[in-house]
């Protein structure tokens, strides 16, 4: 049976006919994922007596804090950490249209123009050729290395996610490392201050010959210690502000400062919300850096299938069309050709290197599964670890601000009865020491609560969802 054109129809159905055998003949490879049960509910309990935060992709608003708001949005639109995580991103989805290219035929055109002259004997030809040429992917290896890449792409855009979340956590805990520091700075000079006020009555009892020497110079030596103090905490803030300004792409010199627009922000009046963690069981479908792990293992599956493929046959088909003509730089008097072919290729002998690349696929693939049961566990462990802290903190605050009222109160007393002479300037210092440490250990304490509720939002995906990858 032929066609019009002359040509067998059979020749015609044979690419139609391999094609359709492709998708039965297709190797595939199950996606392998780790036996990791996990807890039904968290050992640590959460904060009580507090209405719990819901989990949205804007979490650093809860805080209260409208400079950190805007911090976060010009990081998230400068910094270099993500334009580079970005442009991975292009590049995997680059990376998935290159491999989802080979499915097509690929189609090339030549053409020449020559003269030759032989003995006197002059000859001239002209010829435009077309050629195709397409492998059946009857076993599915190169379907498979597209999905390994499509599974690729989702791996990158789930690892962008992961540092949007990264950067956001980083901007948070450092800009409120710049108010503790800045609210630490203003204790230590506010303490010189005190100091300094006792030194001049010290000063004015020895004058009058009711203190004596040894009082006089245990005062100043504790005036000397707070101006110490100072410096390292100005150098600290100083290099806090320029890793800030460092996330948020600017110059290091160009860090942000508590004064902005809207006053001065102070560390006391940021809020510390109280994050409803959910169920352990919820937590695999919140992360993306989970997401993108299991994503891996995808890849893996397929880049399995792909090397077991490998080592089945190949088959392609090629044409060619073709004319030509015996005049130069012109078509005149035509002749016409075509090629239809197809080929086998089977590789008899390669010393192993095929059946090693499965194998290799295969380690690679467990490999992967065993970090993924890692990257759960350490899931876990950053949820139950920041709740942990949480609870601790807030009763750590709790009990330092009762200590700080009580140590105000005894400053108060012993300066009292200092200068009526009910007792000695031992007791004095002591309660100077003891306000010291009490309101510096505040500051720490409050910051470590804003801490572990930055790092719960950043253990529980801080409001991720898969739907949103990429975005």
């Amino acid at each position: 049976m032929t066609n019009p054109s002359g040509f067998p129809l059979r020749t015609r159905l044979l690419p139609a006919l391999l094609a359709a055998l492709t998708a039965g003949c297709a190797l595939t490879e199950p996606v392998v994922r780790p036996e990791q049960a996990l807890p039904a509910q968290w050992a640590e309990p959460a904060r009580a007596a507090e209405p719990a935060t819901p989990l949205h992709d804007t979490w650093w608003q809860d805080f209260g804090s409208a400079r950190l708001d805007a911090f976060v949005t010009e990081a998230l639109a400068t910094t270099p950490d993500l334009r580079i995580q970005a442009e991975r991103v292009v590049q995997a989805e680059l990376a998935l249209r290159q491999a989802g290219a080979s499915l097509l035929p690929s189609l090339d055109v030549s053409g020449g123009s020559s003269t030759r002259n032989v003995d006197s004997n002059e000859s001239s030809s002209t010829g435009i050729d077309l050629g195709a040429s397409y492998e059946i992917d009857l076993w599915g290896r190169i379907a498979a290395g597209v999905g390994a890449s499509r599974a690729g792409l989702m791996a990158t855009r789930f690892d962008y996610d992961a540092a949007r979340l990264s950067i956001s956590a980083s901007v948070a805990t450092t800009w409120f490392q710049v108010l503790a520091l800045q609210e630490r700075l203003d204790i230590a000079r506010r303490n010189l201050a005190t100091a300094e006020r006792v030194l001049r009555v010290v000063q004015a009892r020895y004058d009058n010959g009711a203190a004596s020497a040894l009082d006089l110079s245990q005062q100043r030596t504790t005036v000397l210690n707070q101006r110490k103090a100072i410096e390292p905490l100005e150098v600290q803030l100083r290099q806090t502000r320029s890793a800030l300004a460092i996330l948020l792409g600017r110059n290091p010199q160009a860090g942000p400062t508590p004064d902005g627009a809207g006053g001065i922000e102070r560390l006391g009046a940021l809020k510390v919300p109280a994050v409803g963690a959910g169920l352990p069981s919820e937590l695999l479908l919140r992360r993306p850096d989970l997401a993108a792990s299991e994503a891996r293992l995808v890849a893996a599956a397929a880049n399995i299938a792909a090397a077991r493929a490998a080592l089945l046959p190949g088959i392609s088909l090629s044409a060619g069309a073709g004319v030509g003509s015996a005049a130069l730089l012109a078509l005149a008097d035509t002749t016409r050709t075509l090629s239809i072919s197809a080929s086998v290729l089977q590789k008899i002998f390669d010393g192993g290197r095929l059946r090693a690349d499965v194998d290799i696929q295969r380690s690679r693939q467990r490999e992967l599964v065993e970090s993924h049961r890692r990257a759960i566990l350490a899931a876990l462990k950053e949820v139950e670890d920041a709740l942990a802290n949480g609870v601790r903190d807030t009763n750590q605050e709790a009990a330092e601000r009762e200590i700080l009222a009580e140590a105000e109160r005894s400053l108060r007393l012993a300066e009292l009865r200092y200068r009526e002479g009910a007792d000695g300037l031992l007791t004095v210092l002591l309660a100077q020491r003891t306000l010291f440490a009490s309101q510096d250990q505040l500051a720490l304490t409050r910051l470590a609560r804003l801490t572990a509720a930055v790092n719960l939002y950043k253990a529980l995906g801080g409001g991720w969802s898969a739907g949103q990858a990429g975005n």
